[in-house]
């Protein structure tokens, strides 16, 4: 039997002229974190949000914060992500020059240490760091826009680090973000997927609460 996967709506699809209901919304629902998705427009082709909104975001959420930051220089706001109080710090590795002292310091800083990948950036690119990282994301998009088609063959990825990390005995996470939706979650689940990001699926499925529900019995 496939375990319960962890399921992490991602804010970038909510209704931005009502966050605070979207967020109220999810406190009732059966997830386990918000994913909060930060743009810079230079790691990535778009901006999303900064600390202003997810710190207003923070004070109505009552699940943990998955924060994911898709920004260059990520290790000068660690304390920001800090004193948001997220639980999880995700970070990419195509955007810090070193990875390990900043998981070390996310770690430090009492959060739980994320790494994301890329789709086209190979796994051989944190053999070296894979016992610093708490969580590591895989991107089943390219990163930069919501509503994306999921990317198929991020399915034998997520089997190759679940490989990987059992090798190693190691409690590492593994999170999929983008075109996460239940016509992919149990595919994903039974490759190792610990995790899953979803945004257009919650949000704009006609009954955003039973969706979660659904994608948590894959």
């Amino acid at each position: 039997m496939n375990k319960t996967p962890l399921i992490a709506p991602s804010l970038l699809s909510a209704d931005f002229c009502n966050l605070e209901r979207d967020i109220r919304l999810l406190n009732r629902s059966n997830c386990d974190w918000y994913h909060l998705d930060v743009m810079d427009g230079v790691f990535v082709p778009n901006i999303s949000f900064g600390f202003p909104v997810m710190e207003a975001m923070a004070r109505v959420a009552t699940k943990p914060l998955d924060v994911h930051l898709m920004i260059v220089e990520p290790e000068k706001f660690v304390p920001q992500v800090k004193a948001l109080g997220a639980h999880v710090m995700n970070v990419h590795q195509e955007a810090t020059t070193h990875l390990h002292r900043l998981l070390g310091q996310i770690r430090r800083e009492g959060m739980l240490s994320g790494v994301t990948l890329n789709p086209s950036t190979s796994l051989t690119t944190i053999e070296d760091i894979l016992e610093e990282a708490d969580v590591v994301m895989l991107m089943s998009v390219n990163p930069g826009f919501a509503g994306q088609r999921f990317i198929p063959h991020t399915i034998e990825k997520v089997r190759r680090l679940r490989e990987m990390i059992d090798r190693r005995n190691l409690n590492t996470l593994i999170e999929v973000d983008g075109g996460v939706s239940r016509a992919n979650a149990a595919q994903l689940v039974e490759a190792g997927a610990d995790v899953l990001v979803a945004g257009s699926a919650v949000f704009k499925a006609l009954d955003p609460l039973q969706e979660i529900n659904i994608l948590k019995e894959c």
